[in-house]
């Protein structure tokens, strides 16, 4: 190719031509043309090589320009300060130039789509969370691609949209939680008020059902709030059903007390009475509310009711045995015949209904319960002073037995309880005292007489305080004429130089130290002492029945003074008998 070159150079065509035009004969005006010709067609071939070359040259410094542009475009669009910017300051050419900012131009270029894409992702899927949240979009549906800001590809951009949607992500975590939280407690409500769960909860948003998968359960704010609005109205639901069962369970319990139903009839009806005093929290078991529960109950209350009345008449004698049972152990006498044909009459009647009759009754046993109470201090200190009586009663017999310092069988046990007893009958002054007290007291607050079997209690107090004097009176006086006796006894043992020992009057002696066949003593108390034990025997007897009246018992008291009565004055005969001396002894 050089060699051609050489071969046709303007030298050497010049020459030819020359040649050529030597052998034609040109002339110099003609050869001057062709040759200016020639300078002039070789001038625009450079001058369009020129200009060729111009507009390459500002082709390539325009795409420079477009080059440098782009990279400080990207460089500030991606935040890259790092990035240099005139890498073709070390550059010669516009070529080199290019060639040195190419490279960091395609790396920010790929780098711009990466980050754009990673942006559209987020955008496309924080706009798909709020359109779960607000309802506008339902589970799984996609979301149009969102518009990038394509000046805005900073990493701070990126974060913050990385952090909308953490934020995004985090409340649709909170919400779904919510919403199965919420469809637990419909299931658990559902459950107890015996409904349909998949009904309810469909009701609310199809996709609530256990079969979807918890990930496209509905999220949005109409999903919650006709949540919370279910489960409102089904919380209002099973309070107004257990109050309703609640009111069953409690007439059931009435009718059952009422009329004594067994616990194995009873047991048949826990499922309904173990809610009785539920709070409606406490009520979880399946089924507890259920409407054919409370229709069950409320069919077990009718029956219950209507058999009610069949067995009234039964339920009230009952009451009327516990009100008599409450009188009978407190001492107070009722006309059990007259109550019993009260009730019958009342019963017969209908002029009061049967709750009304058993009402009426408990609140007498009621009262008659708070009487036994205020009754309760005074009758301890009579049993006592009872307890005290027989045991003063026992000590009179023990003294007048000759051989009870025997060494028999059981004499060391009742040595003991003569002890025993002498020490409580040491205190029947102070009992007695204190009853009498107690006893006025309790009449003036209740503004009745204390009535002890139907007999008065201050009038058998006084009757016992009367009799005890008489006996401390007799006590003394015999001991005064046990003391003339044995001073009459030591003047007939003066021997020869006396008056002569009367055998008769030593047996008369030895007869007061007996036992006398009337029942009296050798210390003189006549059997009027035993009057008062007998009575309180009676007032023993009477309270096991507790059906004698006030009449019978002041009857028996009066016996009793008068048997005290004959007693004593046979001893005095007895007495006079033994001390008269017999004729012909002086």
């Amino acid at each position: 190719m050089a060699a051609f070159l050489r071969e046709t150079s303007c030298g050497s065509l010049l020459q030819k031509l020359q040649l050529v035009w030597d052998e034609v004969g040109e002339s110099e005006e003609d050869r001057d043309k062709v040759l200016f010709q020639l300078d002039q067609e070789c001038l625009d071939v450079y001058k369009r090589k020129v200009d060729q070359a111009i507009k390459s040259r500002d082709l390539l410094l325009q795409a420079l320009d477009y080059s440098k542009t782009e990279l400080a475009r990207l460089a500030s669009a991606l935040g890259e300060k790092s990035i240099e910017i005139s890498p073709e300051k070390t550059a010669r050419t516009i070529k080199e130039q290019l060639t040195a900012i190419a490279p960091t131009l395609e790396q920010l270029g790929k780098k711009k789509k990466e980050r754009m894409k990673e942006l559209a992702n987020i955008q496309s899927r924080i706009e798909q969370i709020r359109g779960e949240i607000a309802g506008t979009l339902e589970i799984g549906q996609q979301v149009a691609l969102p518009q990038i800001n394509e000046d805005d590809l900073t990493v701070q951009k990126l974060r913050e949209f990385q952090s909308q949607l953490q934020g995004l992500e985090k409340e649709k975590s909170s919400r779904l939680e919510k919403v199965l939280d919420h469809v637990c407690t419909v299931h658990d409500l559902c459950n107890v008020l015996g409904m349909d769960f998949c009904r309810t909860i469909t009701e609310v948003h199809s996709s609530l059902d256990d079969s979807i998968g918890n990930e496209n359960k509905s999220i949005s704010n109409d999903t919650l709030s006709k949540l919370d609005s279910t489960i409102a109205t089904l919380n209002e639901d099973k309070r107004l059903r257990l109050k309703k069962l609640q009111e069953l369970a409690t007439q059931l319990y009435d009718l059952w007390d009422l009329m004594d139903t067994p616990m194995e009839e009873r047991s048949s009806f826990d499922h309904i009475s173990c809610n009785r005093t539920a709070t409606v929290e406490e009520v979880m078991a399946p089924g507890a509310l259920a409407f054919d529960i409370i229709d069950q109950a409320q069919t077990e209350v009718e029956r219950l009711d209507q058999l009610k009345y069949s067995k009234m008449k039964e339920i009230a004698f009952k009451k009327q045995a516990i009100l008599e049972d409450i009188y009978a152990s407190t001492h107070v006498v009722l006309d059990t015949a007259v109550a019993h044909e009260k009730i019958h009459a009342l019963i017969e009647s209908g002029n009061m209904e049967p709750s009304e009759l058993i009402a009426d009754m408990d609140s007498q046993i009621l009262k008659a319960k708070e009487e036994a109470l205020s009754r309760k201090e005074i009758l301890d200190k009579v049993e006592r002073w009872i307890c005290s009586c027989e045991e003063e009663s026992w000590l009179e017999d023990y003294t007048r037995d000759d051989n009870r310092y025997n060494s028999g069988r059981g004499a060391h046990l009742n040595l003991k309880r003569a002890e025993k007893a002498r020490v409580l009958v040491s205190k029947i002054p102070a009992l007695v005292e204190t009853l009498v007290a107690k006893t006025r007291a309790w009449e003036e607050n209740h503004g009745v007489p204390f009535m002890y079997d139907g007999v008065s209690l201050l009038a058998m107090l006084d009757e016992y305080v009367i009799l005890r004097q008489e006996k401390e009176e007799e006590k003394k006086r015999m001991r005064e004429q046990k003391r003339q006796t044995e001073q009459l006894l030591n003047i007939d043992r003066e021997g020869p130089f006396g008056t002569r020992v009367n055998p008769y009057k030593v047996t008369s002696a030895k007869k007061v130290a007996g036992t006398k066949p009337n029942g009296g003593t050798s210390n003189g108390t006549p059997s009027r002492r035993l009057s008062i034990n007998n009575q309180l025997n009676e007032s023993k007897n009477a309270r096991s029945s507790g059906k004698d009246d006030k009449k019978g018992a002041s009857k028996n008291t009066a016996a009793s003074l008068n048997e005290a009565a004959a007693d004593k004055e046979a001893d005095l005969s007895a007495e006079k008998f033994d001390t008269e001396p017999i004729a012909g002894s002086t």
